[in-house]
């Protein structure tokens, strides 16, 4: 088996993303890995027309805003979810988030990439597909891709 020295763990804040930081922690502790807690700010696209009616001052104080709160949820995870492991880094970072977390996997020289999935189905899963499902297919490294327990998987 592999050496796992470095885990990136992607974060959306969610319940199904706390459940899957469970999971990277235990990995972290057993193998006394450094645990990188990403999350990315995907910047919010707007149709064409509407830049007009935005003005620059009000989409800066939204992204500030965005920023402040975002480093608020991120402080918050580590401390209670973190529970005093303290051999981890949070990094907070602006764009695609499966991008992102790929090329922060590469940058770090990831042995590990964990990320919660939401089991997208549908219409939207084909036309947007799923964060973990491009990490997935994409990662310099292996995913863990954790489900949140009782959600359940149908068949078509």
């Amino acid at each position: 088996m592999a050496d796992i020295k470095k885990i990136l763990f992607a974060t959306d804040f969610s319940e199904n993303s706390k459940w899957a930081l469970t999971y990277a922690l235990s990995i972290a502790e057993k193998y006394g890995a450094r645990l990188y807690v990403l999350h990315v700010i995907q910047q919010p696209s707007y149709p064409l027309g509407m830049y007009a009616e935005i003005s620059f001052d009000a989409m800066d104080k939204f992204n500030r805003n965005i920023s402040e709160v975002t480093e608020k949820e991120m402080k918050h995870l580590c401390e209670i979810e973190l529970k005093g492991f303290t051999n981890y880094e949070s990094i907070i970072i602006n764009g695609i988030p499966f991008m992102e977390i790929i090329r922060y996997a590469k940058e770090k020289e990831a042995n590990l990439i964990v990320v919660g999935t939401h089991g997208r189905t549908g219409l939207d899963h084909v036309l947007f597909g799923s964060t973990a499902e491009k990490v997935v297919r994409k990662a310099p490294c292996p995913v863990l891709s954790v489900r949140l327990p009782g959600k359940e998987f149908k068949m078509p």
